[in-house]
């Protein structure tokens, strides 16, 4: 019987409203019996979430849900797959389209719904609604969500800039809006930042295709991951460049840190995976948007573990591993993508090649490299 009620679900993400909102209009007038789902969040400095419900004719209800633990994105979790498990059991809903609000991230709420709803409930694609002309304007946006009025919750760290660049790379369906203000550099930014990505138009018939095209949650958190992230390829097209930097020597932590400010500067968007002699056995995740960098340790490479270890890693991971094998340090290496208008490729190239180890510190071995100054330790190991 559960399977007679099935629930197909979609999510639409994105910060630009307008857009996000455009979308969602077009899922309702071209999927008959469909039906949006929308928590609003602007509220919750007061204490309440708005959810409201609608369809092609307007809304269906409003209404207010509180705060759980302080946090507007738990709210909306635990409120979410109650109010798609009774559309399901009503049986009259075609399609439920889940409308994030602006600074949500659609990973998250994905897990939740493919978690949940004993089985009534299918995940059937996550599309993030873009235009064009804010590309660049948010990815270069470093402010807390706090400063923008965005946070989802009084703790709230994230900045602009890092929150929608995640937005825009999980998603495997962007639907780009027709913006006036949007040119090629515009779209050949967007093209560079996920190229894997499906780009429709947001008005287009395609959109309804591409809202039941189906959806693997632990593919896309696969592709996230930063040692096997589907990183962006090298490009180069109507002024926006993306430079993939690979190498195999370790970086020398006190250049490397001297140098952080320059290289988070140098593009719109950079992220990667890297490894500090100092730390041989540790992945490091490089992300960076908005002049802001987040450096965290992403566990150990594989050739750091045992063998017998190996068989708890999941087979997307062995693959990246074995694609970057290296006879003498395995997985380990340096691979971090820049992509942004106007990138100076040489530059970048010449600044990151000069925080590598020099040769007489690479012969001198993995003992002695432990040794150099633990440059990295205050971002790595902060509490």
């Amino acid at each position: 019987m559960g399977r007679e009620h099935q629930l197909p679900v979609v999510i639409v993400a994105g910060m630009h409203s307008e857009a996000r909102r455009e979308v969602v209009d077009q899922l309702l007038r071209t999927v008959p019996g469909s039906v949006a789902l929308h928590h609003d969040l602007s509220a919750a400095p007061h204490g309440t979430v708005l959810r409201l419900i609608r369809d092609a004719s307007g809304t269906l209800s409003r209404a207010e849900t509180p705060l759980v633990n302080d946090c507007a994105c738990c709210a909306l979790r635990e409120d979410l797959v109650p109010e798609l498990e009774r559309m399901a059991d009503g049986g009259l809903t075609r399609l439920a389209v889940v409308e994030l609000w602006d600074s949500v991230e659609p990973k998250a709420t994905a897990e939740v719904i493919a978690g949940h709803g004993a089985g009534r409930l299918v995940l059937t694609n996550v599309i993030t609604a873009v235009d064009p002309a804010l590309v660049l304007p948010c990815l270069a946006n470093g402010d807390d969500l706090a400063e923008a009025g965005l946070a989802a919750a009084p703790a709230d760290q994230r900045t602009v800039g890092d929150t929608w660049a995640r937005q825009l790379e999980y998603a495997p369906v962007l639907a780009l809006v027709d913006s006036e203000g949007a040119d090629d550099e515009d779209r050949a930014l967007v093209a560079q930042l996920h190229p894997t990505a499906r780009r429709v138009p947001a008005d287009s018939l395609d959109l309804a295709r591409a809202a039941f095209a189906g959806f693997d949650v632990e593919a896309a958190a696969a592709a996230q991951h930063p040692a096997c992230a589907l990183l962006p390829q090298e490009a180069d097209e109507s002024g926006v460049a993306t430079l993939v930097w690979h190498r195999r020597r370790p970086f020398h932590p006190q250049r490397l840190y001297e140098a952080l400010e320059d290289l988070c500067c140098a593009a719109a968007r950079s992220r990667g995976r890297f490894w500090l002699a100092d730390r041989p056995d540790t992945l490091l995740a490089w992300d960076a948007a908005g002049g802001a960098l987040c450096v965290e340790s992403a566990g150990p490479w594989l050739a750091s573990l045992p063998d017998a270890a190996w068989d708890m890693v999941p087979p997307m991971r062995r693959a990246a591993a074995a694609l970057d094998w290296h006879p003498e340090h395995g997985d380990c290496c340096q691979h971090l993508v820049f992509t942004s208008p106007g990138l100076d490729r040489d530059g970048l190239e010449r600044l990151l090649d000069s925080c590598l180890l020099t040769d007489e510190e690479y012969r001198s071995g993995r003992e002695s490299w432990k040794d150099l100054p633990a440059a990295f330790d205050s971002l790595l190991d902060a509490a």
